[in-house]
């Protein structure tokens, strides 16, 4: 179920906007059957970027994708958005204050992992910031995102474990880097394992 709550606005550490400050309309709350969903904020992606589906009664939701924008929440939304650009994750967390925007729904298949069998079963997050610049990577980002990744896990029966939370890099086939050397897998898992 999703819920309307009032808008919000606040201020973020760095020089980072992220689309709390932009004022971009309300909030919505999600609930799962074990830990909680964290408030997220729908801004939808363009319909040219991700594939809609009935997962996980199409297919099966295996495995949690983390990613790194390599740009600023603003320009990441906007390149979602963007029916040119062919490219869209179902969550990204900002770097300031651990703002959450969603951007395809859990069931359609977003295409955000470079690999078509591992967009069909996965859930991708993108955390704003870049791969090279670990102030980006901020408490309060590892925590919401934590605190997401543990109710999706919770939702779709996924392991809390490395094999089935991975990064960018560990698709196979991928090009990417992300989320790169500087992120804290070890304090990532514990806060996921926490909820």
């Amino acid at each position: 179920m999703e819920r309307a709550l009032p808008s919000r606005r606040g201020l973020l550490r760095g020089a980072a906007l992220t689309a709390a400050t932009a004022g971009l309309g309300a909030l919505t709350t999600r609930t799962a059957s074990a830990a909680s969903y964290p408030t997220t904020h729908w801004i939808p992606a363009s319909p040219s970027n991700y594939t809609v589906s009935t997962r996980p009664a199409g297919y099966p939701v295996e495995y949690v994708v983390i990613h790194i924008t390599q740009e600023t929440f603003q320009d990441a939304m906007r390149i979602f958005k963007d029916p040119a650009r062919k490219v869209s994750a179902h969550y990204m967390v900002a770097s300031g204050d651990g703002y959450i925007g969603q951007f395809v729904r859990e069931k359609d298949i977003a295409w955000h992992a470079g690999n078509w069998s591992y967009n069909t079963r996965s859930i991708g997050i993108e955390h704003e910031g870049w791969v090279d610049r670990p102030e980006w990577f901020t408490d309060v980002m590892y925590l919401r995102s934590a605190m997401l990744t543990a109710a999706i896990c919770d939702r779709y029966a996924i392991p809390r474990t490395r094999a089935r939370i991975i990064g960018h890099d560990e698709v196979p086939g991928a090009t990417h880097t992300d989320p790169g050397p500087l992120w804290d897998w070890t304090r990532y898992m514990r806060l996921v394992s926490g909820f």
